[in-house]
Parts: C-alpha cells; structure tokens; sequence
C-alpha cells in the first residue's frame, strides 16, 4: 500500500508538470522544478536576467564560458544550490580547481536586476542556471528552457570542490562512474564536455601529458606529434606561465570562443588538451558518441537537453533566496 501511495505521488507530480528524480529526493534527487516557474511571482525574471547577462557580456565575451562552466562546477558540488558563488574563507571558489573561474560579475549584475524588481524572489543558484543559456547563446550556440524552483545553499566548502569536480587527468570509466553519481548518463558526460569547445586550458593542467609521460614514453602517445610540438613552445618544460590560456578547440580558436561542435573534431584529430577530453575518443565506449556530436545540430540539440539533466543535480527544496550571492542571509 505504501508502495502504491509513492508511486501515485510521483504519477500526479509528474502530470501536474513537477519534476520529480527517478530515484525519488535525496542529495542528487530534486522535486519541484518547473518550466516558467516565476511566471506568477516574477513574470519578468528570465527577461531581466537575459538583458543583464547580455549588458555584462558586452563588456568581457569571455565571461560568457566562465559562466557555463561555473553553472557545472556548481552542481557536482553540493548540488545545483549557488554554493559556488559564496565568498569568504575556505569557500568552494577558493579551491584549487575553481582558481580560474570567471564572470561572478555576470551573476552579480543579473541578481541586482531581479532584486530591483521582485526582492527576494528569484534564487542565485535559478540565476545561475538562467545565465549559463544565456551565455551559450551569447556565444551562438543553443538555447533551452530552463527549469526553475532551486532553493540557495547555506554550505560551501574549498575541501568539497577538490573532492567531487572530475580532474583533467581523469579517464572514461572515472568519468562515467562521476557522471552517474548524480544520475547522468556515458552520453550526457560526452556531450557536456562538448562545452570545451569554448574553453581554455593553463599549463599547469596539462603539462604531465607533455613532459616524463610514463617510463615508456616522455610524451603522451595519443597525442598529436605536432600538437604536441606546439604546446611544449607555449609551455615550456619547468618555466612555464600559468597564466597563459590554450585554446581547448583549435579548429576554431578565438579570444571568447565559438559554441560548436568542432571540440570532437579535435579529439578525432588527437588533439585533445586534457587526458579527460582524448579519451572520449580513444576509449571505445564513448568513441561512438563522440562520432555522432561531429553533427553540430545533433550537438546542439542534445546539449540543452543535457544541461537540463545537469540543472537538476542535487536540487533543495528547502534553503534561502539570497538577497547578495555572495552571502548567506543573515536571518
């Protein structure tokens, strides 16, 4: 009878246009999600944070892949909550791997303009979410509808980030098994790699592929000889600058990037910057799928259902509407 009532639960949930987790709510499940969802309490909300990304975007394009990547480092960390965007001590932004992350600027200016508008409606972590589409589009790529609902999180941790964010060094089945701890599946993993195509890399996270490889080889096999070459004159063995950004798609390498799919062309052609991007082709459980995203419509199409997966992860129905991303209410 329990059983039954569940069920029914998730039947009438499902109907009534609540998402709901196959695997029922708990730290990577979510309940209430909705398309639209500030139509009645913010009818604007989606409009004013579109015009407000665009505004910031305006002024650094680049922020535009900060911003998508931020939503990602977002979620596979204490879920889908903002926790990324808290200041302060030992906070997840501080980590190591989140060194590099940029366009809080972004965020901040889109929260500032729900805020003028309907004060302490609209989460960080929904704003984050809305940003990352908007940011994809600024960069020509698709767009989606964005599902609404998520509650802000109290808690970030550098120590978290560092745990739970997939590392450059990682291989297919490391990815694969990251991925499905937060219910997402081998093909979703490949096609939100694909959002490399806008993305850069430093030395530092590279650098072990181009120098003492292993003890058979100095150089990482499955790299391009020549690529190879090429990225050992940008970083040179022990004097490297990591400061220095390497274009992750360098079929269309360009100052902010260009949303496509050309990223698998480049793994096709064994340049793919980080262990974690070549194995996708080199592996054949995923060798296929990398092969289908070659269609840049199959990609793009996909790619908006896959960020709707990923905007799921880990959703709180219980938490606060910051009134600053950056803080957590004091009340």
């Amino acid at each position: 009878m329990v059983q039954f009532r569940c069920l029914l639960l998730v039947a009438l949930l499902t109907f009534s246009g609540v998402v709901v987790d196959a695997f029922g709510p708990g730290w990577y499940g979510y309940v209430g999600l909705r398309d639209d969802y500030y139509r009645s309490s913010c009818k604007d909300a989606e409009k004013l944070i579109k015009n407000a990304v665009q505004e910031e975007l305006a002024k650094n394009l680049k922020h535009a892949a900060g911003v998508i990547r931020m939503h990602f480092h977002d979620c596979f960390v204490e879920g889908c909550d903002g926790s990324v965007l808290l200041d302060g001590p030992g906070t997840e932004k501080t980590a190591d791997v989140n060194a590099k992350l940029a366009g809080y600027e972004v965020i901040d200016a889109a929260k500032a303009a729900v805020e003028a508008i309907c004060p302490g409606v609209v989460s960080c972590a929904d704003i984050l979410a809305y940003a990352a589409r908007d940011s994809t589009v600024e960069l020509n790529g698709t767009s989606w509808a964005v599902q609404g609902g998520r509650k802000d999180g109290t808690v970030s941790r550098a120590s978290r980030a560092e745990a739970e964010l997939p590392p450059p060094e990682f291989e297919v089945s490391e990815l694969i098994a990251s991925f499905a701890r937060r219910g997402l599946s081998a093909r979703q993993m490949v096609v939100l790699s694909g959002s490399h195509t806008v993305g850069v890399g430093h030395c530092d996270k590279f650098a072990a592929r181009l120098y003492n490889f292993n003890s058979t080889h100095f150089t990482d096999p499955s790299i391009d000889p020549t690529y190879a070459t090429e990225l050992k004159q940008i970083c040179p063995q022990h004097t490297f600058n990591t400061s220095i950004e390497v274009f992750m798609d360098v079929i269309t390498p360009r100052s902010a990037g260009e949303f496509e799919s050309n990223y698998y062309k480049t793994l096709q052609q064994h340049k793919g910057l980080f262990t974690s991007d070549q194995s996708l082709f080199d592996d054949s459980r995923t060798r296929a799928t990398v092969k289908s995203l070659l269609n840049n419509r199959r990609f793009q199409k996909e790619f908006g259902k896959a960020m709707r997966a990923m905007g799921a992860v880990g959703v709180k129905t219980l938490g606060q509407i910051r009134t600053n991303c950056r803080a957590v209410n004091k009340y």
